[in-house]
């Protein structure tokens, strides 16, 4: 079962080099993920499928040259993407009206959940996936290597490739710490240590806060990590990704 598969997956980022994913696999992966829930039917998605080395080095950067960019048989790049909508209607005598945030937001919602969905699909296939947060750091490198155009914005990048590794789980929070029943409730002193104590303990995480010589693990995350300072630069950058894209003027 699928319940099964996601209990025991892990991100993959290391790649058997000599075993390629077939176009047939791919083909019927991408197929199967155009099912899932989408906005008025639209699909308001597109996706670059990047195999070619030299293509795999220019993206790197943009990725911060994390090594399965370019070790992966398979980059995925997601995209939100009104621009086929949009020429659908000039084409059939509507006028569209999506330049905005609001259709970015709607169109970055479908784009995500194919993400998703083709991850779990990928995963139940024996397929190694590992989800790339950095798409959204720096995208105007990622618009200019793969010549997107206005209304189509990347929002996530996927390498894909047979297992190369056996990666151990990562930790995640109890249930208990993120559903809410009937009205949000607050979170108190008491409750962040009940949800957040084990997390802390872990020998994993204890030696993540010796080495970076801080005090506990959440400022590992203020102070390192994902700073204030790093979060509103890469926001600036965002935002002026999205005026040049055509979402926001």
């Amino acid at each position: 079962m699928l319940i099964d598969v996601m209990k025991k997956r892990a991100s993959v980022r290391k790649y058997d080099k000599n075993k390629e994913v077939s176009e047939e696999l791919l083909n019927a992966l991408l197929e199967a993920s155009a099912r899932t829930q989408t906005m008025g039917n639209l699909q308001l998605y597109s996706v670059v499928v990047t195999r070619d080395d030299q293509m795999k080095e220019k993206l790197s950067p943009a990725h911060f040259n994390q090594p399965m960019v370019k070790g992966a048989p398979v980059v995925l790049t997601i995209c939100a993407d009104f621009n086929r909508t949009t020429e659908w209607c000039n084409n059939r005598k509507a006028v569209p009206g999506y330049d905005n945030f609001l259709s970015f937001m709607n169109a970055a919602s479908d784009a995500l959940l194919f993400t998703q969905t083709f991850s779990c699909l990928a995963e139940e296939a024996g397929l190694g996936v590992c989800y790339l947060g950095t798409t959204v750091y720096m995208p105007g490198q990622i618009v200019d290597v793969l010549n997107l155009p206005k209304l189509v914005m990347p929002v996530a990048t996927l390498t894909v490739g047979w297992p190369d590794e056996t990666p151990s789980l990562s930790d995640r929070l109890p249930v208990a710490s993120f559903v809410h029943s009937e009205t949000y409730k607050p979170y108190t002193p008491k409750s962040i240590d009940e949800f957040y104590t084990p997390k802390e303990q872990l020998p994993e995480n204890q030696n993540f806060v010796e080495i970076n010589k801080k005090e506990t693990l959440a400022q590992v995350f203020t102070d390192i990590r994902y700073t204030k300072r790093d979060n509103e630069a890469l926001s600036e950058t965002f935002m002026q990704t999205l005026k040049k894209q055509g979402f926001i003027s």
